[in-house]
């Protein structure tokens, strides 16, 4: 058993998905069913170097107009939208302390577009904030943003980073994450996207070259992550997960990757195709 596995196993008394966590999943699976009101505890995982928290630079926690749940468009002094597949993405937040739905917690996601690029950091793109953004919660744990589906660039499998924060007012004010972590997205969805809007023509060779278990964060385990994706590129995808937050200090990094946190080392960020 992997240390993420063992995580949702020991990191929370009483939770009963350990068997859908170690059930086995492939490449093109879509996603592990276990039961949303006891989920493992979702793997600590790096931020990447372009999180847009203040850990590195840019910090969009602390600009007006962050608290949004169409991530499409830049926002505040920053104009222009990011192009692709529209998507929507639903997380099913578990507060695994408290044994109820995560109501109240802040989730603040951030993607790459369909070029791959992250805004505020990329090169064509540091002029803008898209795809970035918080929402807060509802009384059962949900939180749903709009955005457009995330490209594959070189060296890493299709994903989408989130930080779980107890609440607004610690995001806001840049406080540290709860939780850090990625969301996969399944071949067979990624694989539709790709073929069916031309501004995704780098990610199917992007892809071809990675895979689940060659990834370096998804690489040692990706059940409590991987997503389930409905609906077609003409229509829209869906994407969703049920995301156990453990106590912080349960939370601990996966084998792969530095920790996250939001408070990560300073400096500039890496320059060339982002690595995680």
């Amino acid at each position: 058993m992997s240390r993420r596995k063992a995580l949702g196993f020991f990191g929370v008394a009483g939770v009963a998905a350990v068997a859908a966590g170690c059930s086995s999943a492939t490449d093109t699976s879509t996603a592990t069913t276990t039961d949303p009101a006891t989920p493992a505890a979702a793997p600590q995982e790096t931020a990447g170097p372009y999180p847009g928290d203040g850990s590195n630079g840019p910090n969009v926690l602390i600009e007006s107009g962050v608290v949004r749940s169409d991530i499409t468009p830049s926002f505040g002094a920053y104009t222009g939208a990011a192009q692709g597949v529209p998507m929507t993405l639903t997380l099913n937040l578990r507060d695994l302390v408290a044994g109820a739905a995560g109501a109240g917690m802040a989730v603040y996601v951030w993607h790459c577009d369909r070029e791959g690029r992250y805004s505020l950091y990329s090169d064509g793109v540091t002029d803008q904030n898209y795809l970035r953004g918080v929402q807060v919660a509802d009384d059962t744990g949900v939180v749903r943003f709009t955005s457009v589906f995330p490209a594959c660039y070189a060296g890493r499998w299709p994903h989408i980073h989130f930080e779980v924060y107890d609440s607004l007012a610690t995001a806001v004010a840049g406080g540290n994450a709860r939780l850090t972590s990625q969301i996969a997205l399944p071949q067979d969805a990624c694989q539709s996207v790709f073929a069916a809007d031309s501004g995704y023509s780098a990610s199917i060779a992007n892809m071809s070259g990675v895979s689940l278990s060659s990834d370096n964060v998804f690489g040692d385990g990706w059940d409590a992550e991987l997503a389930t994706v409905t609906g077609t590129p003409a229509s829209g995808m869906a994407v969703s997960l049920t995301v156990g937050v453990a106590a912080k200090s349960q939370n601990t990094q996966s084998d792969n990757g530095s920790p996250g946190g939001g408070r990560g080392p300073g400096g500039q960020p890496p320059s060339g195709p982002p690595p995680r």
